[in-house]
C-alpha cells in the first residue's frame, strides 16, 4: 500500500533551517507529482512547495518563494524540503502528499510538526 513517511520536523530558532524528508512507497515514485503542505492551528491547509515528475518542474507559495528548496531523488524515493530563514508563521504540521495527475486520488503522510521560536 502507499506509504509517506516525513521526517526532520522540529524546534528551530527564527533565521535557523530544517530539512524535512518524505520516503515514499507503494507506489512509482517516479511518475507522482510530490508535494508539501502545511496546515498551522486553526488555519487551513495550504500548500508549500511542490515538484512534478519528470522535468522536475517545481511551484513555490509566494511566502516561501527563495527561502524554501523542494527536491526529489527518485532512486532513493525521497522528497526534500529545505527550509532556510525560517520564521515564527512557518510553525505548522508539514505534510507530504503525492499525487499521479490532477483526477488522481491525494496520498498524505502523518505529518511532521515545525515550530520556530526563540
Amino acid at each position: 500500500q502507499v506509504q509517506l513517511v516525513e521526517s526532520g520536523g522540529g524546534l528551530v530558532q527564527p533565521g535557523g533551517s530544517l530539512r524535512l524528508s518524505c520516503a515514499a512507497s507503494g507506489f512509482t515514485f517516479s511518475n507522482y507529482h510530490m508535494s508539501w503542505y502545511r496546515q498551522a492551528p486553526g488555519k487551513e491547509r495550504e500548500l508549500v512547495a511542490g515538484i512534478a515528475s519528470g522535468r522536475g518542474l517545481t511551484n513555490y507559495a509566494g511566502s516561501v518563494k527563495g527561502r524554501f528548496t523542494i527536491s526529489r531523488d527518485n532512486a532513493k524515493r525521497t522528497v526534500y524540503l529545505q527550509m532556510n530563514s525560517l520564521k515564527p508563521e512557518d510553525t505548522a504540521v508539514y505534510y507530504c502528499n503525492a499525487k499521479a495527475s490532477l483526477f488522481s486520488p491525494d496520498y498524505w503522510g502523518q505529518g511532521t510538526q515545525v515550530t520556530v521560536s526563540s
